[in-house]
């Protein structure tokens, strides 16, 4: 389908840039337009072929604009999309944006004339920035609709404009939305930042908890590692519903403290028996609101050597590595080698080419 419109995309940081060169991937006759707050940043999208130019008038570029997408935090795309209420936009314009919270930004957005549809990529990466561009961030990921007023026809049209992220597309109520990721994914990150602050304050009069923190509890906290300025942003923008899920992840704790204090063998058991129950029946590699780990784990001996010739197979099949890690290593017997990958691809690659010319045995979790 041939498109001869101007996209301009506001905010040139990994999701802008991304999004950017698929859409000109696949529609290669669009104009694309990049505006963003830090002028180095407008200046290396040209360079990299990003996009096709930069512009420093947001005013002039949004009145040019056939499509506008407001590519950053949910406070900054509140802030522009009053800026665009008071300027004479095409009369035809397609507003968008890729918050991690809706509600907030689609009822702003009602009271305006333009049509707004509310967008968010579940996709990210340990990057950020325009450097860390990548055309396969949202292949397989969930890419959500939260149209301000129904209209399948521009939820289409904006489909399509996306068409090249390759990725699955779903339409949810802006409040839906926002409990459901609320519950999968911004209360998951507050209890393992929780976990981890709470870790380094027992540090304080147990020192070896770092040392024994690296492990498994490492694995189970690793999205504490979240932009801290981000995750701000989307716990204040989805306030009342945190609130609610907040106070009832403290009534479940009160809970288990009052089994376990009484004693009480069988609901222990049971709380334990319905959660494993449940987190065995979840895709094991199925994308979802918080970015999957792609962990390969393999076998090997311990040999001098050993590292380097896995991750040597790894680069001459052009595989992108984004961690290594060794989870156990004993003179004489085998270790675990854990190999971290973006995405699905590049880790089933990577266990064919390490069985095929290796004796070791991989597994994946």
């Amino acid at each position: 389908m041939k498109m001869e419109q101007t996209v301009f995309i506001v905010g040139l940081g990994l999701i802008g840039s991304s999004l950017a060169v698929c859409i000109k991937n696949e529609h290669p006759d669009i104009t694309l337009l990049g505006y963003d707050a830090h002028q180095e940043t407008m200046a290396i999208a040209k360079q990299q072929r990003i996009i096709d130019d930069f512009t420093e008038d947001f005013e002039q570029a949004c009145l040019k604009a056939d499509i506008i997408i407001l590519a950053g935090p949910v406070h900054t795309t509140l802030a522009y999309l009053k800026q665009l209420a008071g300027y004479a936009l095409k009369p035809n314009v397609l507003v968008t944006d890729v918050g991690s919270t809706k509600f907030e930004i689609v009822r702003y957005a009602e009271q305006f004339t333009f049509d707004f549809i509310g967008g968010h990529p579940m996709a990210g990466s340990h990057k950020s920035g325009v450097l860390a561009v990548d055309k396969r961030l949202f292949e397989n990921a969930y890419f959500l609709f939260t149209p301000a007023r129904q209209n399948d026809d521009r939820v289409n049209e904006l489909q399509q404009l996306y068409q090249g992220t390759k990725a699955k597309f779903i339409e949810l109520s802006p409040t839906e939305h926002d409990s459901i990721t609320g519950m999968v994914s911004h209360l998951p990150h507050i209890i393992a930042s929780s976990l981890v602050n709470q870790a380094d304050s027992f540090s304080a009069e147990h020192p070896r908890v770092r040392q024994l923190a690296a492990g498994g509890f490492r694995d189970v906290t690793r999205i504490a590692s979240s932009d801290p300025t981000m995750w701000t942003d989307i716990l204040l923008s989805n306030q009342t519903l945190l609130v609610e899920l907040i106070d009832a992840w403290q009534q479940n704790m009160d809970q288990v403290k009052h089994w376990i204090q009484n004693s009480q063998k069988e609901a222990i058991y049971t709380f334990f028996e319905n959660a494993k129950e449940t987190r065995d029946t979840l895709p094991i590699h199925q994308r979802g609101a918080i970015p999957g780990f792609y962990d390969l784990f393999v076998n090997v001996p311990d040999h001098p050597g050993v590292i380097a010739e896995v991750t040597s197979l790894i680069a001459e099949a052009k595989l992108s590595l984004v961690n290594v890690k060794i989870l156990e290593t004993r003179e004489d017997i085998i270790g675990i080698l854990q190999l971290s990958f973006k995405n699905e691809e590049d880790l089933l690659a990577a266990k064919n080419e390490i069985e095929a010319k290796t004796s070791y045995h991989c597994h994946m979790k």
